[in-house]
């Protein structure tokens, strides 16, 4: 079973995250198969629109909890590991072409960051979003930190993220987090909506407006990438974060040390 499946309606190239029986946790084998997939769309002259959704019960509970335990152990990795991270959703953020995020079930921690690296964000009215890496002694990178603040405020990007609280869709719409809100069951009538209004608008002109309105809101974007990145790996070499990693496993509450 592919860990991507693509489907293509029309111009519109559906890229699915396909790892249901783990709730689509990411791996480096699912990074890398959405990188491919991405840049695969990107070329694609046939294809106008991206949107990017998972399978099964939710859209990804984030980095999976086998990958997060590697890095306690071999935090010296970290780095190799997030630069395929940050390529691969750099590529939702720099292909010419709208991509939207269809979120149901739950988008969090990882699934975050790629979610924000995409252009929209549709999300079911019953779903939960949120970035909870400092309650296990880390902080949102691969573009988390850097991309949060142009979305929805320097506040409330800092009380979403020091906080690491999960919120409702209800919310995450008020605050500018996500694009639009459907109930469940009209979610792929409510993207398909967007879809439709994107393409009625000339390719060329709808392209290079991303690329202005990226390059406006985030123009130090590849200098906090790197600033994610270091504070990382300083996270990662933390007790503070090997007690996160431990509490996690052992489904409990970490004792954070404040060291």
């Amino acid at each position: 079973m592919a860990l991507v499946e693509t489907e293509d309606r029309g111009a519109v190239r559906h890229v699915i995250l396909n790892r249901p029986e783990k709730r689509n946790a990411m791996h480096g084998e699912l990074v890398l198969a959405i990188g491919a997939a991405l840049k695969e769309a990107a070329n694609d002259t046939a294809v106008r629109v991206v949107v990017v959704r998972g399978a099964g019960a939710m859209f990804s509970s984030g980095m999976d909890f086998g990958a997060l335990g590697a890095v306690a152990q071999t935090p010296e990795h970290l780095r190799a590991f997030r630069k395929e991270c940050i390529d691969a959703w750099n590529l939702a953020e720099e292909m010419t072409k709208p991509v939207i995020a269809q979120i149901h079930g739950g988008c969090i921690g990882g699934a975050v960051e790629l979610a924000i690296a995409a252009d929209f964000r549709v999300i079911a009215a019953d779903a939960i979003i949120g970035m909870p890496e400092t309650r296990v002694g880390l902080i949102p990178d691969v573009g988390g930190s850097s991309r949060l603040p142009a979305l929805v405020g320097l506040g409330r990007a800092k009380e979403l993220i020091m906080t690491g609280k999960l919120i409702d869709a209800k919310e995450a719409e008020r605050i500018g987090l996500v694009t639009r809100v459907a109930p469940a069951d009209q979610l792929d009538a409510a993207t398909q909506q967007l879809v439709d209004e994107l393409l009625a608008c000339a390719p060329i002109a709808v392209g290079l407006a991303k690329r202005v309105l990226d390059g406006v809101a985030k123009p130090a974007l590849a200098l906090s990438l790197e600033q994610e990145v270091a504070a990382q790996q300083l996270c990662a070499q933390s007790a503070d974060f090997a007690e996160g990693a431990k509490a996690l496993s052992e489904k409990r509450q970490p004792q954070f040390s404040g060291r």
